[in-house]
């Protein structure tokens, strides 16, 4: 499984959060100058995480964003999957209506694969990468 560049930054943002006082609200902007990322993409993967129900936030001078829950009831399933899509198993190059017997069986085993990578991401909370552990 490889991370993209679009979930690490959520990551390290959603750790910057998790790290705040509850009821704190912090922009993008101030986010993105404490961790090093573009505050404008950052924004937009916030706003993903709106629509998730995994951060919470509010317009206007005093607005930002907050953790919608507490950080030991986010995994890190719902984050990556938030942001880039369903963790599933993929064979590729293969298309449906060409795949022979081993890319059956290949799909089978990737499938299986994905299985235990969403069991694992779902035991991994936002509290547990926040401690550093």
């Amino acid at each position: 499984m490889k991370l993209t560049r679009a979930s690490r930054y959520v990551l390290q943002a959603l750790v910057h959060l998790a790290r705040e006082r509850p009821g704190v609200w912090v922009t993008a902007q101030e986010i993105g100058r404490a961790e090093g990322l573009p505050d404008k993409f950052l924004g937009k993967l916030l706003g993903q995480l709106v629509k998730a129900r995994v951060v919470r936030s509010v317009k206007g001078p005093r607005g930002g964003f907050s953790l919608a829950r507490p950080a030991k009831e986010i995994t890190l399933l719902e984050i990556i999957e938030a942001v880039d899509g369903p963790v599933r198993g993929e064979v590729s190059g293969v298309s449906a209506g060409g795949a022979t017997a081993l890319d059956k069986q290949l799909q089978n085993v990737s499938d299986g694969a994905a299985v235990l990578v969403r069991e694992w991401l779902a035991e991994v909370t936002l509290a547990e990468l926040a401690k550093g552990k």
